[in-house]
């Protein structure tokens, strides 16, 4: 089946709603989402119902599209309070992590396609390309799967995996474009301080476009009038898109930059802000179908059944071994963590849409072998997916890292505007908040506070003075001093209590 103007639109729109079913069946049985995105593109491919696309160079500038908005969201979605204590490591491992993983994982693949006879042999040069593209944990599939499953983990372990995932990809990049460059020439014509210098380079004028450039877009965001305020997402949106290709033809990495950029965006106040987040969150997950989606119609599966041997190798030696020595040297230096931590930090090294973009780069460079490298990339990440996306929570339990997530929101799905200089506070009634009456007139709170509504089972009223509570009612409080609520709140042993600040 041949893509035209005629039908792309229907087939788009199927392709879209199986996704979104695949989801749903997903979260249910603890599947990765973005492993059925990928199987459905699958299904729908060329092998499957017949869908003919075979367009590496459409597929990546989709890719790098949903890559720009998915590391801006993540980025926008960090608290930089959450990752300040973990930068160290962080930083180390999405630079020195990099580095480690493709020597190791590239060693490897060199030493067994020489010595098994029925797999491809390949250079040293060919298996560190093969190396390198898989060599950075994949942001979409990190967000994506933390997120989902509400994951929350001790020893501040979150922030640092998605500080890690979000900024492990301009180093991946820079390995795999300098070895294409290196297998494209002669290895006389390779200077091995012009990739270095160019690295630095691109790495400094990222970070500082980034930084800059996010703070421009604060500012325009905060003085600019628009009257429809369905438009500041979109006018951020833009700002996006301009940062990723200014940095990039400034020679900066736009990976990186937009990165940063969502860093500086998501921790100051703009207009509109908790809408313009939930734009961003439902733009996300379309770029992430679409992406992957994408992806899975690329790969022809019937191609994957000669590799599963070297993919199969490749892979657990990745999970097993070079992935868990990477993080170790790394974490090294960093004594405040257990080592139950950094097991965990190396068995979620997901693997995911990121890679497989990367080795669209040998396929369009003309590299030999470059569908053998973008064949085992996918196929690694469908294992990577597999074993290691599905075990997070399990993990994470088993090592005694897992703890539960802290509250979002509040059970009345209500939030203050920003420009509201007041939090609302969530709080059950208990047994000895009632000692003194069960009525509302009754609890003890500072002034300027209100009880605006009462949660009793599934219904919802307003309270007067003279209403009365029971126990595991939830209150919705708003106050214009949280200290004293607080305060007050310890005074009366209320201890499950919300506080939501603008």
């Amino acid at each position: 089946m041949i893509l035209d103007t005629g039908n792309i639109i229907l087939i788009g729109a199927i392709l879209l709603f199986f996704s979104i079913l695949a989801g749903k069946a997903g979260f249910r049985f603890g599947v990765p989402v973005l492993l059925l995105f990928l199987g459905v593109g699958m299904l729908f491919g060329s092998d499957g119902i017949g869908i003919q696309f075979n367009d590496p160079h459409g597929a990546q500038f989709i890719g790098v599209i949903a890559l720009t908005i998915i590391l801006f969201s993540g980025g926008m979605d960090t608290k930089f309070r959450e990752i300040k204590p973990v930068l160290g490591q962080g930083i180390t491992l999405a630079t020195v992590g990099v580095v480690a993983t493709t020597v190791l994982t590239g060693v490897f693949i060199y030493w067994v396609c020489g010595m098994v006879s029925d797999f491809t042999t390949l250079t040293l040069t060919e298996a560190f390309l093969m190396a390198a593209v898989m060599s950075s944990t994949d942001s979409a599939s990190v967000f994506s799967i933390l997120r989902s499953k509400k994951q929350g983990l001790k020893e501040k372990l979150r922030p640092m995996l998605e500080l890690e995932s979000g900024s492990n990809d301009p180093m991946a990049y820079m390995l795999t474009i300098l070895l294409i460059q290196i297998i494209q020439t002669s290895s006389e014509e390779v200077s091995l301080w012009h990739p270095i210098l160019l690295f630095f380079i691109q790495m400094t004028v990222g970070a500082l476009a980034g930084f800059f450039l996010g703070k421009l877009a604060v500012w325009v965001m905060n003085r600019l009038n628009v009257d429809n305020q369905s438009l500041y997402p979109v006018l951020l949106l833009a700002f996006v898109f301009f940062i990723f290709s200014f940095t990039d033809l400034i020679k900066g990495n736009g990976y990186l930059a937009v990165y940063i950029a969502g860093l500086v965006v998501g921790n100051h106040k703009i207009q509109h802000k908790k809408s313009t987040i939930t734009f961003f969150d439902g733009f996300t997950w379309l770029f992430q179908i679409v992406m992957f989606l994408t992806l899975g119609l690329l790969v022809n599966p019937s191609d994957l059944i000669p590799i599963t041997g070297l993919g199969l190798l490749v892979g657990v030696f990745m999970i097993l071994l070079a992935r868990p020595i990477s993080v170790f040297l790394c974490l090294l230096p960093f004594r405040g963590m257990s080592n139950k931590a950094r097991l965990y930090v190396s068995w979620v090294g997901l693997r995911g849409a990121v890679p497989i973009i990367f080795a669209t780069y040998p396929l369009i460079a003309g590299v030999q072998h470059a569908s053998l490298i973008f064949n085992v990339v996918f196929f690694i990440t469908i294992v990577s997916l597999l074993v290691q996306g599905t075990t997070v929570s399990s993990m994470a339990k088993l090592l005694g890292l897992s703890e539960a997530e802290e509250k979002q929101g509040n059970d009345f799905g209500m939030e203050l505007p920003e420009e509201i200089k007041s939090a609302m506070s969530e709080i059950v009634v208990t047994p000895n908040l009632l000692v003194n009456g069960n009525r509302l007139m009754d609890l003890t709170l500072p002034d300027n506070t209100l009880v605006v509504m009462v949660k009793r089972e599934q219904r919802f009223f307003i309270p007067k003075g003279k209403t009365h509570l029971q126990p595991e009612d939830k209150l919705l409080v708003i106050t214009d001093n949280d200290e004293e609520l607080i305060k007050t709140y310890q005074e009366l042993g209320i201890s499950d209590y919300l506080i939501q600040k603008n």
